[in-house]
């Protein structure tokens, strides 16, 4: 008798104001208004999917003194968002990011609680910490500054474990005992004021590749997104992050790993690759493409030809991150060699994320081979398009991962921790 197949797990991001993004395409729509939010979630719902990520930002960028143009489309606050999407789903997992670094432990210990009773168990926190490159965000608050990479991380590490100790100050039966918390970041405590959540503890992700994501993730994170969506890449990253696990005490099972991937349809392989080429030179405008070279080297680089060679000078050194920028570029340097690339085409390549190209067919069997062999455990699926990104998806490969036996087809449970067959979390009142 043969083992079932691996099931694999699926998610969505609600496309936020990026590269990632197509714009000029006529099916584009809102980024702010509730119905694009609604048609997402609810066609992720129809997929069967574990859950949405509504993303976070505290800040519109700014480049050269202006604010970027596609930036005044304006960025909503997530919780929110996930409080409305809570009435119009009744299985979709709600996820949002949340930052620690302008933020306090009870005030989104209890945003998250409160999701967590409105959706009947179907919250998630991606707990994000802005750091060094985010210094322009505390404009916006009264920190006013940024904190170094090493106090970001020890900063989120006991802003969960705080929140987390508020969520167990209530007994299961109902019964609400004080907190106390005194650490390097917070001295807090006091009574709080949410009941014991459906789930225990809403689900926690954690979203990066660098190291300090991984031990974070290892450390208490219940799932993981990644870029690394190739067989090798993948395998490596799990092989590393696994072996982060065992001084936590956790078995790899408990820790999904989830890469951010594109998907790009056609009815053949071959329509599909020339739409894909397409999509990239629209996510990568000349102007865009000389942005991120700026944003690279430190300097005003808005003389150069996005069609022309990439720089010879190097990055500033008086740039905030110098030592990354110098690496950044010297690998950008060697891609360009390599394949002959323009300035624009380098950018291309180098910032596109895991792609599936091809029919509905060749999908599914890609998916399902990375997860069969221990590549990942499902898939983040970042659309671009809003709001109709994932339709395609969910009416045409979602049913052949149905027929090869690896995607569910119904819900078998009614919060995001049945899902993904988490277990609720054990009270340590």
């Amino acid at each position: 008798m043969t083992d079932a197949p691996k099931q694999l797990r699926l998610a969505a991001y609600f496309p936020g104001v990026n590269s990632e993004t197509v714009w000029n395409d006529p099916r584009s729509g809102s980024q702010i208004a509730f119905s694009s939010f609604a048609h997402l979630a609810r066609t992720a719902e129809r997929g069967l999917f574990d859950f949405v990520l509504v993303p976070e930002e505290l800040r519109l960028r700014e480049h050269h003194g202006l604010i970027h143009d596609l930036d005044a489309a304006g960025r909503p606050e997530s919780l929110t968002v996930l409080a409305a999407l809570a009435a119009v789903t009744d299985r979709l997992g709600l996820a949002a990011t949340v930052g620690t670094t302008f933020n306090e432990p009870c005030d989104v210990a209890r945003r998250l609680a409160t999701l967590d009773h409105l959706s009947a168990g179907r919250a998630a926190w991606n707990v994000a910490c802005a750091t060094s490159c985010d210094a322009l965000t505390g404009e916006n608050f009264r920190r006013g500054a940024h904190l170094d990479p090493a106090g970001g991380g020890t900063r989120a590490a006991e802003f969960l474990a705080t929140a987390r100790e508020m969520w167990d100050s209530w007994t299961p039966d109902g019964t609400p005992r004080p907190f106390a918390h005194h650490g390097r970041h917070f001295s807090v405590e006091g009574e709080f004021t949410v009941p014991r959540s459906p789930q225990g503890h809403p689900v926690v992700i954690r979203e990066g590749d660098a190291a300090e994501d991984r031990e974070f993730a290892a450390s208490a994170a219940d799932i993981v997104v990644t870029r690394h969506g190739t067989r090798e890449a993948g395998r490596a990253f799990r092989a590393d992050i696994t072996g982060r696990l065992a001084k936590y005490g956790r078995e790899p099972h408990e820790l999904t790993v989830m890469p951010g991937v594109g998907v790009v349809l056609g009815d053949s392989d071959a329509e599909a690759r020339e739409r894909a080429a397409g999509i990239r030179l629209q996510q990568v405008s000349p102007r865009r493409a000389i942005l991120a070279l700026e944003r690279v080297w430190g300097r005003d680089l808005s003389s150069y030809d996005p069609d022309g060679p990439l720089p010879v000078i190097d990055p500033d050194p008086a740039g905030r991150r110098p030592g990354d920028a110098l690496a950044v570029a010297a690998r950008w340097r060697a891609l360009s060699r390599e394949k002959g690339l323009s300035i624009r085409r380098t950018v291309i390549k180098a910032t596109g994320r895991q792609t599936f190209i091809g029919s509905p067919r060749t999908v599914a069997a890609e998916m399902a081979g990375l997860v069969a062999t221990g590549a990942a455990d499902g898939f983040l699926l970042v659309p671009h398009l809003t709001p109709g990104g994932l339709d395609d998806f969910v009416d045409q490969v979602v049913p052949l991962l149905q027929e090869r036996g690896v995607f569910r087809s119904a819900y078998t449970g009614s919060t995001l921790r049945s899902h993904l067959g988490i277990a609720e979390p054990v009270w340590k009142g």
